[in-house]
């Protein structure tokens, strides 16, 4: 076997790795975007965990493949970079999606989440979504509300009977 076969197959093995371990993958069209841009949005994603590669459309294609990711396939002309999330299936969109709204250059394409491949406009929605951590917070506020508008009430109703047989 030569070397530029098994330097492939290990990009493959590479990228097959990283999208079965990913939460979410998003697929952008990056071209137009200025190095300092560029340069901005890898730093954007890194801070948010996410990695950002460009790989060759036929490995990611291969890999796709043997994934069983047929969908995607469609999405993987031109150039193409890949944001990998592993923590936050919502993060690679958002930051993304965040980036293009300044940057016209930057188009988001598709993306992969937990096994479902989507296309712009769903990935734009998946965009919108807010973070786990963002999620939890607002739902342990909507359970905490009315607990403490209960204990403020049940308080109330106390210092009142305290002010009553004091009287």
């Amino acid at each position: 076997m030569n070397k530029n076969r098994q330097l492939k197959e290990a990009k493959v093995a590479e990228i097959k790795e990283k999208m079965e371990k990913a939460q979410a993958v998003v697929l952008t069209n990056y071209q137009g975007l200025t190095v300092e841009q560029d340069t901005e949005l890898r730093k954007n994603l890194r801070e948010a965990g996410i990695e950002y590669k460009v790989y060759k459309n036929t490995l990611v294609t291969l890999a796709a493949k043997e994934l069983g990711h047929e969908g995607i396939i469609e999405y993987l002309e031109g150039p193409v970079s890949i944001a990998f999330g592993y923590e936050d299936a919502t993060a690679p969109a958002r930051v993304l999606n965040n980036f293009a709204k300044d940057h016209k250059a930057l188009e988001l394409k598709a993306g992969i989440v937990d096994g479902i491949v989507y296309d712009q406009d769903m990935i734009k929605k998946i965009a919108d979504i807010p973070s786990k951590e963002v999620l939890i917070a607002k739902l342990l506020g909507s359970i905490k509300s009315p607990l403490s508008n209960l204990a403020y009430l049940l308080n109330a109703i106390k210092d009142k009977k305290e002010a009553e047989t004091a009287e």
